[in-house]
């Protein structure tokens, strides 16, 4: 049986999803102790088993999406669109908090006891509808007041639920829907107001917010807190992190010590998601952490061939803002965890312990498949129609 008769779409972005999901087996499994400690229950067995069910499930959510004919997902972005605000609110609402500062990212199902990360699933939705508003605006005159209703409030409005709880994510999905905008042709002028608009509301958020003393308050303090360490004015117990992450990149080397034996994925905090490229530089070397920048490298240049070669606008956007998102936030946590960038709890995609963060990467990978494999029945069709 030959399984490539059973997957469509671009086969080096399957190999290269499956080369990474494969290896994250090591540094998930390496690191599973240390999730054993801070939660206080399982086992490093049962860390890597539920990784490696997570991950299969993930494949599965990729397979049936890249199933479906792109076309269909404008429709299903439009519908889930309410839901996903609501699930954003009802977030937002919970009051929930962790030493003090508002963390209110996941909710929890009732009876099934599962929960997950609604700004995961509400930036693939609305990077969808995004794509489709430009799609069906292509060949007409965009007004900056009625792009303004139809789409920077719903834009403004999801971003706004996802930011108190979370900058670095709502930060990122803005850079990427401003960047798509400006890849779709929306006027540069009207974009410059946007971004201006983006950058006064959230002075204007922070001002309001500082004014009072609650959860939100205590999350900006974070904020501006990690700044502040990023360039060596803040306090050094707040530093901890990344300089352990250094450490840990410092011991590795070049080929690195081996694998399962970091020393510091018990002392580095989040070290199987958030920091998770720091313990492979570790363990790994130079070698190990550069293979995977390259990975990711060629998956961008792979976007990026594919966006080329789309004929249709709506899917030219479909792959260049789901590869766009998944390659910055890959970006921003080798750049974290190297002390390029301050630090912002973003996992590594596609080989960090999670799970609704596993399964939005499988979904906009699958995505981006959906499109490609259209684009050979394309080709397919002109090749019969010579």
């Amino acid at each position: 049986m030959n399984l490539t008769n059973y997957i469509k779409g671009d086969k080096s972005i399957w190999g290269i999803v499956l080369l990474l999901s494969i290896f994250s087996f090591l540094p998930v499994y390496s690191t599973a102790s240390n999730l054993v400690y801070v939660i206080g229950s399982g086992s490093v067995l049962g860390y890597l088993f539920k990784h490696v069910a997570i991950v299969t499930v993930g494949f599965i959510i990729m397979y049936f999406t890249h199933l479906v004919p792109y076309r269909y997902f404008s429709a299903i972005a439009k519908i889930f669109y309410p839901v996903v605000t609501l699930l954003l609110i009802y977030t937002a609402l919970q009051g929930s908090t962790v030493d003090g500062a508002n963390s209110n990212r996941w909710i929890t199902l009732p009876i099934l006891g599962f929960s997950f990360q609604t700004s995961t699933v509400a930036s693939v939705i609305l990077l969808v509808y995004v794509s489709s508003f430009f799609s069906k605006n292509k060949n007409k005159k965009i007004e900056f007041f009625d792009s303004i209703l139809k789409l920077w409030l719903p834009v403004f409005l999801f971003v706004g639920l996802i930011l108190p709880a979370n900058l670095s994510t709502s930060l990122m999905l803005m850079i990427v829907v401003i960047t798509l905008s400006f890849f779709a042709g929306y006027p540069f002028k009207y974009l410059i107001s946007i971004i201006l608009l983006s950058i006064f509301s959230l002075a204007l958020f922070v001002v309001i917010v500082k004014s009072n003393s609650d959860s939100i308050s205590n999350r900006i303090d974070t904020w501006f807190s990690r700044v502040e360490t990023f360039y060596g004015d803040g306090d050094k117990n707040t530093n901890y992190q990344s300089e352990r992450a250094k450490s840990a990149i410092a011991m590795g080397g070049i080929f690195g010590i081996g694998a399962g034996k970091s020393m510091m994925k018990n002392v580095l905090p989040q070290s199987s998601s958030d920091f998770i490229y720091a313990i492979i530089a570790e363990e790994y070397g130079i070698f190990g952490s550069m293979t995977i920048l390259f990975l990711f490298i060629i998956l961008m240049l792979r976007v990026l061939i594919n966006v080329q070669r789309t004929q249709s606008f709506f899917g030219k956007l479909l792959i260049f803002s789901m590869g766009l998102s998944l390659i910055l936030q890959a970006f921003v946590n080798m750049g974290v965890a190297t002390g390029v960038l301050p630090v912002t709890g973003q996992p590594l995609p596609l080989i960090s312990a999670g799970g609704t963060s596993i399964w939005m990467t499988f979904l906009s990978v699958g995505i981006i498949l959906s499109v490609t494999a259209n684009n050979q029945l394309d080709l397919i069709d002109k090749k019969m129609n010579r």
